[in-house]
């Protein structure tokens, strides 16, 4: 419980069912309320019965949880899709008369497509006596920079190790459609900005490394490329027999990890005679929660700064 007036730190993400039977209604989430193909829905279904189940909110919780011990202030998460939703999350915020919080998205590249959706939920928020700071991005902030570096390094050495060769990085981030670019989204122009920052950091030649766009959509027009399919191809065609890809944009263990990475990208490529292997997620990683902890601190202070 925080005392009147309280600063606190408010962390939100995208959030994901906790079980199968729980997609269906977590779907109508993502949509807007705008149902599905029944077909569609048992796709989605068939994915999270093969990964058995997403630990984004368990992860994310925890997050909070170290966050708020390295700050000594009130940390809450609120998931924009499901439990516990950010409008649940408010209400304790209200209830417990924060004042003030800094609201961070685990999603440190800005896009209308999901920062600019965390903005529009918090928007709904009509209570007077809580404010708000929002982050706008992180995509730069070093301690996360070293934290990608540092996981992209360890599994790197190993993949080296069991390939014989150095192997190629791929560097991978959620794909938009294109034509959320082309009205002036910053978010491709930041996804690749983490990758060279991350590169540098491990190391890593400018032949060493390619960027791709992943879980591409399929509605909504054309999306930002290249595939991650479409790169495997080209570093086969160069010689290369085995990849390691890098997420930038995902912080932790979720669908689009244990799912699009881990079994199709996986199994596309050794359908191609490749071998693939994957950075770990940071997850509870503590520079990702260093991180956190360098954005709240730098806003308190520019908060105290102007009064």
């Amino acid at each position: 419980m925080s005392t009147p007036g309280k600063t606190a730190v408010l962390l939100l993400a995208h959030g994901s069912p906790e079980s199968v039977e729980e997609v269906p209604d977590f779907l109508l989430r993502v949509t807007g309320g705008r149902a599905l193909p029944p077909d569609a829905i048992e796709e989605v279904k068939r994915r999270y019965k093969l990964i058995g189940r997403s630990p984004l909110t368990e992860i994310t919780l925890k997050q909070g949880e170290l966050l708020a011990a390295k700050l000594n202030l009130p940390v809450y998460v609120g998931m924009r899709n499901w439990r516990p939703f950010i409008s649940q999350t408010l209400k304790r915020m209200i209830s417990d008369r924060v004042s003030h919080a800094v609201v961070i998205c685990l999603a440190p590249q800005n896009s209308r497509t999901s920062v600019g959706l965390y903005r529009n939920s918090l928007s709904k928020c009509t209570d007077p006596g809580l404010s708000f700071d929002f982050v706008e991005s992180w995509h730069d902030e070093p301690s996360l920079i070293q934290a990608f570096a540092d996981k992209l390094m360890a599994g790197r050495a190993k993949a080296n190790a069991k390939s014989g060769a150095p192997v190629p990085v791929i560097f991978t981030a959620h794909s938009v459609p294109q034509r959320t670019i082309l009205e002036g989204d910053p978010y491709e122009k930041q996804a690749r900005e983490t990758a060279e920052l991350v590169a540098t950091e491990a190391s890593l030649e400018t032949s060493d490394w390619r960027f791709a766009f992943q879980s591409q959509g399929m509605s909504g027009g054309a999306w930002l490329g290249p595939t991650v399919e479409a790169t495997i191809l080209d570093l086969k065609r160069c010689g290369h027999r085995g990849i390691f890809v890098q997420p930038i944009e995902f912080l932790c263990d979720h669908i689009e990890v244990l799912y699009d990475i881990d079994i199709v990208f996986k199994q596309f490529a050794a359908n191609e005679g490749m071998q693939l292997w994957r950075a770990e997620s940071l997850n509870h990683s503590t520079l990702l929660t260093s991180a956190l902890e360098a954005i709240a601190n730098s806003r308190r202070r520019a908060a105290r700064e102007t009064r």
